[in-house]
């Protein structure tokens, strides 16, 4: 098995590596599938499409061995004539290459599907190196496609051994046959044996198409140390992505620290924790966490809080819980609607005080009912 920097290649190719591969047209490949796939083809389209072919071969045949010495000597009138006696022939001959050219797409194609690489195109100088050829000329690949020639031609043989014994009576009888009666049942049975001899090699076909499969991906394979290094490349390597984590959550901090001059109020659990509120009647159906944190991210919430005279209130079971079940602009829980509208209500009150319209409201954080399922 082949070795790279002493690591032997065990490990089945990866996604990526399947993709490049494609992309530098290395695919798997059948030639025997091809031409299996164009023989079978041709054979049928004989069948079905030979008798037209020959009576537009007689046809042309008749039209030009009648010229008269005129049309022999008028190059324009010949040329015309032999126009229109092929013309005969264009739909059966037609309809023949085009089965043929849709059987040989199939076949090529069918195994690795279709590919398209201008890398596979282009001159390669490894390719001209003589040692390499005479590597190819006595490696596995060759040592494998002559034993798919000696089965193919074993075939062949044996396959036409046993149909010509089989037929030895009926070939006998021929001579017994009125012409042309004779010439077209010979004709079917050539047609037939045709056939059979071209069906018997999609046992080669059976054989080498498992085969181009598994080389396709014992070629692919790769070593361990392939595998970690294609894995860091395309995940990334673990301190750049511990990077790229702390500037995103450096920028989520910053969008969220923006929106809190937007709060109608901040609750507090005083030491550790910060939740910052909005209710705007006009856009929110129910009050929306806007901003979030826990010791650094919470003192920088209070402070922005301070700086745009945002109430600050501590409430320490209603803080936990809205920190621990509520998403930044996410609404907050139905079975939390009830404390934070006394939450609201107090701020109300609060700021019915300032202006001068009413008593100053008291306010107990700790007494605040918090559904057995919501407490932290």
């Amino acid at each position: 098995m082949a070795e790279s920097d002493g690591q032997e290649r065990t490990e089945d190719a990866s996604a990526r590596r399947l993709q490049q591969a494609r992309e530098k047209g290395q695919v798997p490949r059948s030639r025997e599938l091809a031409s299996v796939a164009v023989m079978v083809a041709g054979a049928l389209a004989l069948m079905w499409f030979g008798q037209s072919i020959g009576e537009g071969l007689a046809a042309v045949m008749r039209r030009l061995f009648s010229l008269s010495r005129d049309e022999v000597f008028d190059f324009p009138k010949l040329l015309n004539i032999l126009f229109q006696a092929l013309g005969s022939l264009l739909i059966p001959m037609s309809i023949v290459l085009i089965l043929l050219f849709i059987a040989g797409f199939i076949g090529a194609s069918g195994l690795g599907g279709i590919s398209f690489s201008t890398e596979a195109a282009m001159p390669k100088m490894s390719k001209m190196n003589p040692l390499t050829g005479v590597k190819r000329m006595f490696g596995k690949q060759s040592l494998v496609e002559l034993l798919k020639s000696i089965l193919k031609v074993a075939l062949v043989v044996g396959v036409a051994y046993s149909l010509i014994t089989d037929s030895v009576e009926e070939f006998f009888l021929l001579n017994r046959e009125h012409y042309p009666s004779n010439v077209y049942h010979a004709l079917d049975m050539l047609m037939d044996f045709v056939l059979l001899i071209c069906c018997s090699l999609l046992i080669v076909v059976a054989i080498d198409v498992p085969f181009q499969i598994r080389q396709h991906n014992e070629q692919l394979k790769m070593t361990k140390q392939e595998v970690r290094d294609e894995y860091k490349e395309t995940e990334g390597r673990p301190e750049v992505k511990g990077r790229i984590r702390q500037l995103q959550r450096e920028m989520a901090q910053r969008r969220m620290m923006a929106e809190v001059p937007k709060a109608d109020v901040v609750i507090t659990n005083p030491e550790h924790y910060s939740v910052a509120l909005r209710y705007d009647q006009s856009v929110d159906s129910a009050p929306i966490v806007i901003a979030k944190g826990i010791d650094h991210n919470a003192m920088k919430i209070r402070e922005i809080a301070a700086q745009y005279d945002i109430p600050i209130l501590p409430a320490p079971p209603l803080t936990r819980a809205l920190y621990h079940t509520t998403e930044l602009e996410q609404q907050i829980p139905d079975g939390l609607f009830v404390a934070v509208a006394q939450v609201l209500a107090y701020i109300y009150q609060l700021k019915q005080f300032q202006k001068g319209r009413a008593p100053r409201p008291k306010f107990d954080g700790q007494k605040i009912d918090i559904p057995k399922d919501m407490r932290y």
